[in-house]
């Protein structure tokens, strides 16, 4: 299967999740606002999703995918069932640690969230809640981290389509909870039933992602076993391999924890305002690059193991055409558009005009770092399909320094607005070290090919931008009118902006002709042709 139509099937569904999320924040926006109880879920919530990116889809996919797929790969092993014993033999240990940490989290929560959000002890009540809400949560780790892994076992087999469907199920439930808490506090001014709803729905949201992943993974054929742990040479290889990856392939986690810390030191309500714009933000990094960064992982393991260099060179060459040829015209169209999306979208309840106004802000500086969020997506795989997976430590490591020394400057000076321009600078630094690293061992380079085609990618972006720039105060008494006028007007800007920007890029040569006929084929294109040249 196609790198083009991987990221198609993974994106499309997340798209899909994106749609739902956005809804469940709309509601939660309007119902909760930016207060104390919005603040302490926000806390609560981050918390588990923060270490399941970091350790579950972060560190342990990126060990353990490619080792599975040797596995899968490698016929003198066994094949199939040398994988699935791998799986099983990992999957025996990984239930214990995970049960394990979630306890001792759990019975630690005053601290952690004491070392967060101590200035929350200021406000009455806050901290309080804030602890219970997240012991509440938590659990939600050790579920959503063994979908991860049942989701990493079958898209090393190219099965997408279950892993991308999960997180649509987390927000299916979740608005079920808003919905819930809504109803159940009536007319009433106390936010703590909306509160206990959300939380207790999310741990309803991982029985349910892990249950389908479990009938998924068996509906695919795989067979796992839960068995007495036993640590194998490969699964302590695993763990050697996730000690660095941990840091490495999570250093936009690790900075959200670092942003929460600084995001709690701000006046109330500016960690939920933070997240709720980083919601804009993550829309197209979790359409385009977890997508490609799912997609080409286990594809450039099995060009590597081959010594297939030159087709790992070509995999990664589409893969960065792709992901500027989608970013680039998102940062630029939310930067422009900034204040109406957030206006549009959040605004109303007790949603207050001059919050949303504060939250356009901040996704204008989180977009700024758009393009390297998802070319890290895309460069990373590169190390962790070759087991190289301390690299990106040191790289990260020294990015996670900067960040935290920007933010003591910014952040008193420029409150929640320089936190978000930090960490889009700091991530900038990052993907333009991890470039120079593969480009130095001839893993990978930009060729005047690929080089030139982003120049005319750039040209369409400008020509976008340019008709955004106007449209956006012209439409201004319509998004933030009412429903009907927000709703109209905002697609008006994103299929505008759209089409423009398409044509453009057709016009200028920004678009691969080889790539579009390939997107037309009803029938997949084979695995030996693979997707077009873009390294010569």
């Amino acid at each position: 299967m196609s790198l083009v139509k991987n990221v198609g099937t993974i994106g499309g569904l997340t798209a899909v999740s994106r749609v739902f999320g956005f809804v469940r924040d709309m509601l939660l926006a309007r119902v909760l606002g930016a207060g104390l109880a919005a603040d302490a879920w926000q806390l609560a919530f981050t918390l588990p999703n923060t270490f399941r990116r970091l350790f579950a889809e972060g560190a342990f996919s990126v060990a353990f995918v490619p080792m599975y797929t040797r596995r899968l790969h490698a016929e003198e092993d066994g094949g199939d069932e040398a994988a699935d014993r791998f799986a099983s033999d990992v999957l025996s240990v990984f239930v214990w640690v995970l049960l394990g940490f979630s306890a001792l989290c759990m019975i630690a929560m005053p601290g952690i969230v004491w070392l967060l959000a101590r200035e929350y002890q200021d406000v009455p009540g806050k901290f309080e809640l804030s602890v219970m809400l997240s012991r509440v949560t938590f659990p939600y780790l050790a579920l959503v981290s063994l979908v991860a892994m049942l989701s990493g076992v079958l898209n090393a087999r190219s099965k997408f389509a279950p892993g991308a469907v999960v997180p649509v199920l987390l927000n299916i439930v979740m608005i079920g909870g808003i919905l819930t808490g809504w109803y159940l506090r009536g007319n009433s001014a106390d936010d703590l039933p909306v509160a206990w709803a959300l939380a207790i729905s999310l741990a309803f949201a991982g029985v349910a992602q892990l249950i389908y992943m479990w009938w998924a993974t068996r509906r695919a054929g795989v067979k796992l076993q839960i068995k007495m742990p036993k640590i194998t040479p490969d699964v302590k290889r695993l763990m050697m391999l996730m000690l660095p990856a941990t840091f490495g392939a999570g250093i936009y986690q690790i900075s959200q924890l670092v942003d929460t810390f600084f995001a709690t030191s701000l006046p109330q309500g500016s960690l939920t305002l933070l997240k709720l714009a980083d919601r804009l933000n993550q829309m197209p990094l979790g359409i385009f690059g977890i997508a490609l960064g799912t997609a080409i992982l286990p594809m450039l393991a099995r060009h590597i193991q081959s010594d297939n260099h030159r087709e790992a060179q070509r995999l990664q060459g589409n893969a960065v055409e792709i992901a500027m040829l989608l970013c680039l015209p998102c940062a630029v169209a939310l930067s422009i558009c900034a204040e109406a999306f957030t206006a549009g979208i959040f605004q109303g309840g007790r949603m207050a005009p001059e919050d949303t106004a504060i939250m356009g802000n901040i996704v204008i500086a989180l977009v700024c770092g758009l393009p390297a969020y998802v070319l890290v997506k895309v460069f990373q795989p590169a190390f962790f399909s070759r087991e190289d997976t301390r690299t990106p430590v040191f790289v990260a490591a020294g990015a996670l320094a900067i960040n935290i020394a920007l933010n003591f400057y910014v952040v008193p000076r420029y409150g929640i607005v320089g936190l978000a321009a930090a960490t889009a600078i700091t991530a900038t630094l990052n993907v333009l070290t991890l470039y120079a690293i593969l480009q130095i061992r001839g893993w990978f380079h930009v060729t005047g090919k690929l080089a030139g085609r982003i120049v005319r990618q750039i040209i369409a972006t400008a020509v976008m931008g340019a008709l955004l720039w106007w449209m956006t105060p012209a439409l201004e008494p319509y998004w933030r009118g009412g429903a009907f006028d927000r709703i109209w007007s905002l697609a008006a800007l994103v299929i505008a902006g759209a089409a423009v920007f398409f044509a453009t890029a057709y016009v200028v040569g920004a678009l691969d002709k080889d790539l579009i006929a390939q997107l037309r084929r009803k029938r997949a294109v084979p695995a030996s042709d693979g997707p077009p040249n873009l390294s010569e």
